[in-house]
């Protein structure tokens, strides 16, 4: 087998966007569109990918990280013909070259290994049926359907306008033609560009065959070119992710109301509501259920837990059969063990919390570790920042902390305590003990009058 190339196709400004951002590096599914063509290549096993890249260069190399990726510069887009002809001199004499475009995020990889069967051998194309094919280029065919040659929109005449067979883009050659035809080709046209569609008549011209493959999946050739294409394109992506969920055995609400922007993996009986983000790699395992307006990034949430409304988490693990929310936030590094709980309007960072204990209410625990069947009251704080430094919070298992507590880290609070309600703890707390510390003792002042609002 003969080496396969892939060139993919990333100079262009994309004007249509209205952004300073370059095209391909505006997001599908929370990544970027030029990541989600690379990703197609790759798994066509090739032994080189070409990236050409132009307008934003510096950031879109930045932005694409990948050992296995050579970066082409075309400096002036003067059409794809030009863009291939700048990876020319990565190119073996003896291989085949697959292009791909950099806007097209939903290549359809198994109509790549289509191509690719007979690519070694002969010219083929990719190319779709279109109700409106205004601004594509047109397949022409003869009386015996062979593929003749690909105008483009602006040159084609009337008659060839008509025709509704369109090219993708998607081609697939021997090297050595491609090298051949790409010194023929020529910028006389209504462009004034390098089109790379005119080696299908020099193929024909030699007499060899050009292959056409019908895709019957209009949007894995669809490219971006607007902020409505990548709505549009976004939209298509976002159904494709919850058919394979509920293919899977996951039931979600509504599947219209659901943003997955990375690698979502579930287990069986998953439960999702309505208007969840998913971001990163995120794992439900069996029987988890996720309540309405949760956000979840980075995340592995264990069998049997339940997540209520409005619960946010990044980059945090949580164990099985665990309640988290409503209006909790789990941030980076917080580690939830089995059966716990945590509630309303509860933070945590950096923290591990122990098997069975609870933190339900209002409160913040940050930079912290709390051990088994520790029950944190409502409005309690660990104080772990002093304006410079973090500074750690201890709590062993079987702790009280009663309600509106902070605790001035570094501290620790030895196994079996309780610490009173509105205690500020500055010191280590002994285990098995009670510990209280307040201003001074309540008091009441009889006859003391409220202040009055001055009126002027």
């Amino acid at each position: 087998m003969t080496d396969l190339n892939i060139i993919i196709l990333a100079a262009g400004k994309g004007t249509r966007m209205r952004s300073d951002l370059p095209k391909v590096l505006h997001a599908v599914g929370g990544k970027p569109i030029l990541h989600h063509v690379i990703a197609a290549a790759r798994q066509l096993d090739p032994q080189k990918v070409i990236v050409v890249y132009g307008f934003g260069g510096e950031l879109v190399q930045l932005q694409t990280p990948g050992d296995d990726l050579h970066w082409v510069l075309q400096a002036e887009q003067l059409g794809t013909g030009h863009a291939v002809q700048q990876a020319l001199p990565l190119l073996t004499d003896d291989g085949y070259t697959l292009i791909l475009l950099g806007d097209v995020p939903l290549v359809d990889v198994q109509a790549c290994k289509e191509m690719l069967k007979q690519a070694d051998q002969h010219l083929v194309v990719q190319t779709f049926i279109k109700d409106d094919p205004s601004g594509y280029g047109r397949i022409v065919r003869n009386a015996e359907q062979q593929v003749l040659e690909i105008v483009e929109h602006k040159d084609a005449s009337e008659a060839q306008r008509a025709i509704q067979e369109v090219n993708t883009g998607i081609m697939a050659m021997p090297n050595a033609q491609l090298k051949n035809w790409l010194s023929q080709i020529s910028n006389h046209n209504a462009q004034k560009e390098y089109y790379l569609t005119d080696i299908i008549a020099l193929s024909v011209k030699e007499g060899r065959a050009v292959l056409p493959l019908v895709v019957a999946d209009a949007w894995s050739v669809t490219g971006i070119n607007s902020k409505l294409d990548l709505q549009q394109i976004e939209r298509e992506y976002q159904s494709r992710q919850t058919i394979d969920l509920m293919t899977q055995g996951v039931t979600l609400f509504d599947a219209s109301r659901i943003d997955i922007r990375g690698k979502l993996n579930c287990g069986r009986d998953v439960v999702i509501d309505v208007n969840c983000v998913f971001e990163g790699l995120v794992t439900l395992e069996d029987g988890v259920e996720i309540g309405p307006n949760c956000v979840i990034k980075n995340a592995t949430i264990a069998k049997g837990t339940k997540l209520a409304a409005f619960t946010h988490i990044d980059d945090a693990t949580i164990g099985e059969d665990s309640k988290v929310g409503p209006f909790a936030r789990l941030r980076p590094g917080t580690q939830l063990a089995a059966h716990t709980h945590v509630g309303n309007f509860v933070e945590i960072k950096n923290a591990t919390i122990g098997v069975g204990s609870k933190v339900n209410h209002l409160s913040y625990v940050g930079d912290a570790s709390i051990g088994a069947n520790v029950n944190v009251g409502a409005g309690v704080i660990t104080c772990n920042y002093d304006g410079a430094n973090k500074h750690k919070t201890m709590i062993e298992d079987d702790v009280f902390v009663g309600s509106d507590t902070q605790l001035v880290a570094p501290v620790t609070v030895g196994k079996g305590a309780t610490i009173a309600a509105g205690s500020t703890i500055t010191k280590n707390v002994p285990a098995d003990s009670l510990t209280l510390c307040r201003a001074r003792e309540q008091r009441s002042i009889q006859g003391w009058k409220r202040p009055q609002k001055v009126r002027k």
